[in-house]
């Protein structure tokens, strides 16, 4: 079988080995505060209301990072209210918002759903309407060590900076339920990266691990999300 990873039984104990940036909190902390003061009030325009009635969709645009906006979808199911659940949707990588048609299954269900532009990936895999402001970095995955295989000089501040960014140390961070999914012929996202952030989470959390998947999600997991909304959310 074309596994290539750690054995399962390995990467259930593996640990990321990256030290934490000591000012890490800090760091973030900062980024936030800027990112709220250069913040305007978010915009919704209701969108194609014939047509996805009894669902009320909305175009919306909210500020990022540095007071850039962000376009999102904001679908709200019939009937809903202050109480309503509300999922919040983060686009994977080369992925953007797409169309709501693409999203109608939790509001379908009575969930709320805000589904967010990825900035400036949006066409590889699914529309986006959200651009990158000049001089954003273009640096995730395959690309850093494409970047550091020409740039070798800037090899220790580049592994310095994603520290930042770590999912394995910001993972001991998450206060809420989890649930993931792995599969473990993901050549792109490596089980032992999943792993490394699971096993750093500290509050209650459950991993489904299927053995014979790559990177797309099997269509079973979506139905064990939908039972962890009901279970954890509603």
């Amino acid at each position: 079988m074309p596994w290539f990873d750690l054995p399962l039984d390995q990467l259930r104990d593996y640990r990321t080995d990256t030290a934490e940036p000591p000012e890490l909190d800090r760091w973030w902390q900062l980024r936030l505060e800027e990112a709220r003061a250069a913040a305007r009030p978010p915009a919704l325009t209701r969108y194609e209301a014939d047509m996805y009635a009894p669902v009320e969709v909305y175009d919306t645009e909210f500020s990022g990072a540095g007071g850039d906006r962000i376009r999102a979808w904001y679908l709200r199911p019939a009937g809903a209210d202050g109480h309503t659940p509300v999922v919040v949707k983060f686009i994977g990588y080369g992925g953007g918002r797409g169309l709501p048609a693409e999203h109608a299954l939790l509001p379908a269900l009575g969930y709320a759903l805000f589904v967010m532009d990825t900035r400036g990936q949006g066409g590889r895999s699914s529309t986006g309407a959200t651009g990158d402001y000049p001089g954003d970095p273009d640096a995730p995955y395959t690309e850093v060590p494409e970047f550091l295989a020409c740039n070798v000089e800037l090899i220790p501040a580049a592994l310095d900076t994603l520290r930042y960014v770590d999912c394995a140390l910001l993972a001991r961070r998450i206060t809420a339920r989890c649930l993931l999914s792995v599969g473990l012929m993901d050549t792109i996202c490596p089980p032992s990266t999943v792993f490394a952030a699971y096993n750093e989470i500290t509050v209650g959390k459950d991993i489904s691990v299927h053995p014979f998947t790559g990177h797309a999600v099997p269509a079973i997991q979506v139905e064990r999300q939908l039972r962890h909304l009901r279970d954890f959310l509603c």
